[in-house]
């Protein structure tokens, strides 16, 4: 069993440091400053197909676009990219709540016949009752999964080329029907840490997301949905939502984490943890426990690091050490049967770089990753110092075992 790497698309906007930048600006849409924070990137298309086209060079599956007030639209942006790109993969983020199941299902089949079968779909069913009442949903934390349920039931149902009825408590669906379905099918990747998500994901979901917890936490979730899923007949598949800061030396990593963090004031800390503990989200209140809104001991487990999911909601962890270091936590959770891994950093251009170049030939070295069959030109003398490979005597970039 191989692992599956995939990058995040920072769609609310990039930048050099943890300050959520949603709460100083209008996440770089616009480049207006309310509180000037340096080194802020916008989300615009050339930004965002820097890090598609850096993804898919480096070897990564995919890449995660997030859904949400903050961000761009993930289904428009990612089309959008589809165009500056050949084979990377895109998991789009979307909300079960606002939009029709038989219109997102028709969505889906489009965007498949569009980019030639590179969608992947990452269900939200939203843990912040003050988000989703922006987009004119008011139903409580357990009726969403409930809904999400149903949701994924009439998405399949309709997928299957034939006119499809459903009654529920949440969607009514007569003759429901994609004329051409998605080919192939999206996975369907999910997460929730509540007792309310977990027989939505036995039910339906291709991979179950976590993120980035410690591995003996990790395990009891996955034993946790793997015997849900098993009383339903279906066998799920297991990823983990983390960031990365991975360089030559452990020191130098170490470094680079405590840097992102000497423009955190405990009165902004204070503020982010307040806010964040208001989060319905199960998940969130998990990662929330990690640190306890306390700088002092943030590695908490081996090469494990808090310090993002002081100020910054979702994932809060993030792999920190040297290359091996990284690669060594990442086997760990793949012999715990996680396959996905959904990576990003700060910045994530410059971050994908540092692990696509530094820990993705370790990974393909132990085994982890499909190797790539050597170039026919391997052995051919350079001309002018430029490999042979490089057309036109263009340095070419050869990332062996990617």
């Amino acid at each position: 069993m191989t692992v599956h790497l995939h990058w995040f698309l920072p769609t609310g906007g990039d930048g050099r440091t943890l300050v959520d930048r949603h709460a100083y600006t209008d996440g770089g849409i616009t480049r207006s400053r309310v509180t000037p924070v340096s080194g802020v990137r916008a989300p615009d298309i050339e930004y965002l197909a820097q890090i598609a086209k850096a993804a898919e060079g480096l070897g990564f599956e995919a890449v995660l676009t997030p859904t949400g007030t903050w961000c761009e639209d993930a289904w428009l942006t990612t089309v959008a990219l589809a165009q500056h790109t050949e084979r990377l993969k895109f998991l789009v983020a979307f909300r079960p709540g606002v939009i029709s199941p038989v219109l997102a299902a028709q969505m889906a089949a489009t965007y498949q016949r569009i980019t030639r079968g590179r969608l992947l779909l990452n269900v939200v069913t939203g843990g912040d009752s003050t988000e989703q009442r922006r987009f004119g949903d008011h139903v409580d934390h357990d009726r969403r999964y409930a809904r999400t349920d149903e949701f994924l039931s009439v998405v399949r149902g309709v997928w299957g080329g034939q006119p499809f009825d459903f009654a529920g408590e949440h969607f009514q669906v007569e003759g429901g029907l994609t004329a051409l379905p998605p080919d192939p099918l999206p996975e369907i990747f999910f997460g929730g840490s509540s007792p309310a998500a977990g027989p939505v994901a036995a039910r339906h979901t291709d991979v179950y997301l976590t993120w980035g917890e410690p591995p003996e936490q990790v395990k009891q979730k996955i034993d946790w949905i793997r015997g849900l899923a098993e009383k339903e007949g279906r066998t799920v598949r297991f990823g983990i939502r983390l960031h990365t800061i991975s360089r030559d030396s452990a020191a130098e990593a170490w470094t680079t984490a405590n840097r992102l963090l000497d423009d955190l004031d405990p009165d902004t800390i204070a503020a982010a943890q307040e806010a964040l503990g208001r989060s319905e989200s199960v998940g969130q209140q998990r990662m929330l426990a990690l640190h306890g809104g306390s700088r002092d001991k943030l590695e908490i487990s081996p090469n494990l690091w808090a310090g993002v999911g002081l100020v910054r909601g979702g994932a809060g962890t993030a792999l920190v050490g040297s290359h091996a270091d990284v690669a060594d936590r990442i086997e760990e959770y793949h012999a715990l049967g996680v396959e996905h891994f959904v990576l990003s950093g700060y910045p994530h251009l410059e971050e994908a770089y540092w692990f696509g170049e530094g820990v993705i030939p370790d990974l393909a070295a132990r085994g982890l990753l499909p190797r790539v069959p050597p170039s026919p030109l391997s052995g051919v003398p350079a001309v002018n110092g430029r490999p042979a490979s490089a057309p036109g005597g263009a340095p070419l970039l050869v990332g062996g075992g990617r």
